[in-house]
């Protein structure tokens, strides 16, 4: 069965699924081509009749798919009611490395949450160098301006979808966490979201310089220099290789580019002073974003995944030793093998990898934000199913009620699934809370009681669980990523 909605752009025809009317591939800004590829996303170009909305749009340019088509600015929404007043609003922004993003991905629906009584929106952004790579004549963070423009879109039009446009709650994972990050500081996109969860952030925010030495070397993959009309008529798939190119040469760059070359992508937003004026940890303690609630949170085996990439080669105390002390910013290995006296270098990686990509710039976010007035809220995912323990996106898809999806969860067995269904119902519920009220059902994060939501086989509220972590990391301080030369 179909249904129809109004937008400001035109009709569009949707379908009922499981009790939840799904729009797919709507489109929020205009295709970015030719003059405009590189440039701030347009506006929407209307439409006569009703558009269809049955199928997901093309996903931006990005590794191991071939591109479809140019109208990568699309969105998909989930309601159970479009009839409906008042809903509250959640805006999902992709994570994957800030090299991916993709509506249809499975793990990522959004129908579980609308059934559960929240209007869901998916939107897509440029990626990689597309929406990242730093370009003479070009602004930055083309990325977080689509971004914008999707949020400007849900402002426009969710009510027709049943959603409240003043009870917006944007969540992401990873790369989608940093993308709110800078949201949240961004003066172009104030006032268009009041509250936010961000799973996982990533700590890495590049400064000018580094962002336009990454630029050069995709572009002389291509025999060009990294200007925006020397790209213009390169094909999409093209810049993706390139972009593959060097990312398959980071580890070679660590002289140049630092503890970038130890990440799995050269892409991030760019602390340029004028689209992103700030990096967030210094903006929210200065009170940015006061006025927006937060909700933080990190799983306990953060780096697991990529540690399982890199295989089961041995590593050694100086290959650790390197490896922590060239970290932006570095707490030392001496804190690490004081704090772990028993710890193999292996662990000591692990866990200091962790850290240093996505735990310790949750936590400092939260004290930050705090600091700066906002009301904040902190978690963390102790559980897992197999080898990896609680690894990183465990928790978005506990959020979903997808991590039954080609994880191997019911190949773990009964007691581990109806864990997770448990987890997963328990999450998802208190997440929902949080966006329709601002308060997902436990105290708030203080510097003093470190108030936290622990999930596990049993979740409790306790202080926050990485105390060892957290002393290490306390007088250092997180802001953009330069050059190291």
């Amino acid at each position: 069965m179909t249904t129809r909605v109004r937008t400001s752009a035109g009709a569009v025809r949707g379908s009922w699924e499981d009790g939840v009317a799904v729009y797919r591939g709507v489109p929020f800004a205009a295709p970015p081509v030719g003059r405009n590829r590189f440039a701030a996303p347009r506006p929407v170009v209307p439409w006569d009749g009703v558009r269809d909305a049955t199928r997901f749009g093309a996903p931006p340019p990005q590794p191991d798919r071939p591109t479809e088509g140019v109208d990568w600015l699309n969105l998909a929404v989930w309601t159970p009611d479009p009839g409906r007043t008042g809903l509250p609003v959640l805006v999902w922004i992709s994570g994957g490395t800030y090299l991916n993003c993709n509506s249809a991905n499975p793990h990522l629906a959004g129908a579980t949450p609308a059934r559960d009584g929240a209007v869901v929106a998916s939107a897509h952004y440029r990626t990689g160098a597309e929406g990242f790579a730093r370009l003479d004549g070009a602004p930055d963070n083309r990325g977080l301006l689509d971004q914008i423009a999707a949020l400007r879109w849900v402002q426009d039009n969710i009510a027709a979808f049943g959603g409240d446009p003043g009870n917006v709650t944007v969540f992401g994972q990873s790369a989608g966490a940093g993308s709110i990050a800078a949201l949240l500081v961004m003066p172009e996109a104030a006032g268009l979201f009041r509250r936010a969860i961000l799973q996982s952030l990533p700590g890495t925010f590049f400064a000018p310089d580094l962002a336009a030495d990454v630029a050069t070397e995709v572009s002389a993959e291509l025999g060009r220099s990294p200007r925006a009309e020397e790209l213009e008529a390169v094909a999409p798939d093209d810049l993706v290789a390139a972009a593959r190119s060097v990312t398959d040469r980071l580890p070679q760059r660590v002289g140049r580019w630092g503890p970038v070359a130890y990440t799995p992508t050269p892409f991030s937003p760019v602390v340029d002073g004028e689209v992103l004026p700030a990096s967030p940890w210094a903006a929210l303690s200065d009170g940015a974003a006061r006025d927006v609630d937060l909700l933080v949170g990190h799983t306990r085996d953060e780096f697991s995944l990529l540690a399982a990439e890199l295989g089961t080669a041995p590593v050694d105390d100086a290959e650790v030793d390197t490896l922590l002390n060239v970290l932006t910013p570095t707490p030392g290995v001496q804190r690490y093998r004081a704090a772990h006296p028993f710890a193999s270098p292996i662990e000591l990686r692990d866990t200091a990898m962790s850290d240093w990509l996505w735990r310790m710039p949750a936590l400092h976010l939260a004290e930050a934000a705090r600091a700066g007035g906002a009301r904040v809220w902190l978690y963390e995912l102790c559980w897992g199913f197999n080898s990896l323990g609680a690894s990183h996106g465990l928790d978005t898809l506990l959020v979903f009620g997808t991590a039954e999806i080609e994880t191997g969860l019911t190949e773990a067995g009964s007691d581990a699934v109806a864990q997770s269904r448990g987890l997963s119902n328990l999450m998802r519920a208190e997440h929902l809370s949080f966006a329709a009220t601002g308060n997902p059902g436990w105290a708030r994060y203080t510097p003093h009681e470190r108030n936290t939501r622990v999930y596990d086989t049993r979740s409790t509220i306790t202080r926050y669980p990485e105390e060892r972590s957290r002393r290490i990391w306390r007088d250092r301080r997180f802001g953009a990523l330069g050059l190291t030369t």
